[in-house]
């Protein structure tokens, strides 16, 4: 399905962390074996942000071959002394992802900021120059690089492979009060199927497993601290 304000890139590193929460409790990281949908709408929002718009993770296409490689690491350890713990890494990786943006409605005090055109023309510049932002595939350590792409187009790892792909329950996203209108940060949950190296996202709204974290009230903008799209200037326009 063709979306307006369809933004779509490839996203490649030598490294990975897409965090599973369960394996933090002790101090050791695993990653997912795919990214998750709010790691991909990071990824996005370090290519062009603004709090007027929302994007939307639409598909993910899985290139290489999904490895992993632990090493030893030694966090900072706020307490003193010294711990070592094992991350779990997936390694060489590369994605093409399609996205779209839509204005953030719960956010009327950015009504003035929804110039379409203007955020739309801005962000595939954006995206041609490599980001407006470092981008980090889950953790800071794990650098990445994006380029803009056809979606669908080359060869991906995964293209002949018959059988489905049952990744089990994975997180989704986080639900922040500014995207929401409610005062709280929730966590959505979903269990995802890759198919041939496509996983079709639900959208935010449409995850059915939700679960709060805590009260949390959404920061506001105006003029006076957020400058317009119409006003921005990118590349010499």
């Amino acid at each position: 399905m063709k979306h307006k304000n369809e933004i779509q890139f490839e996203v490649f590193g030598d490294y990975a962390l897409f965090t599973d929460p369960l394996t933090k409790i002790g101090g050791e990281k695993l990653s997912y074996s795919v990214p998750t949908y709010q790691a991909l709408k990071g990824i996005a929002e370090s290519i062009y942000w603004k709090p007027t718009i929302v994007f939307i993770i639409d598909e993910l296409r899985v290139m290489k071959p999904i490895q992993m490689e632990s090493k030893g690491i030694r966090p900072i350890d706020y307490g003193g002394g010294n711990t070592l713990a094992n991350y779990t890494y997936l390694k060489d990786v590369h994605y093409q992802v399609k996205a779209h943006f839509e204005f953030n409605m719960n956010r009327p005090d950015m009504a003035f900021d929804r110039n379409e055109g203007k955020h739309f023309n801005i962000m595939q510049r954006s995206l041609k120059a490599g980001g407006r932002r470092d981008i980090f595939l889950g953790t800071r350590e794990c650098q990445g690089y994006v380029e803009p792409c056809v979606f669908g187009s080359g060869t991906g790892y995964y293209d002949k492979v018959e059988e489905d792909y049952f990744l089990g329950t994975m997180v989704h996203g986080f639900n922040y009060p500014d995207e929401t209108g409610r005062n709280s940060l929730e966590v959505r949950l979903w269990q995802p199927v890759m198919k041939k190296g496509y996983i079709d996202f639900l959208r935010p709204d449409d995850c059915t497993i939700v679960r709060p974290l805590k009260e949390m009230e959404a920061k506001l903008f105006n003029e006076d601290n957020v400058e317009s799209a119409e006003s921005l200037r990118f590349g010499g326009e």
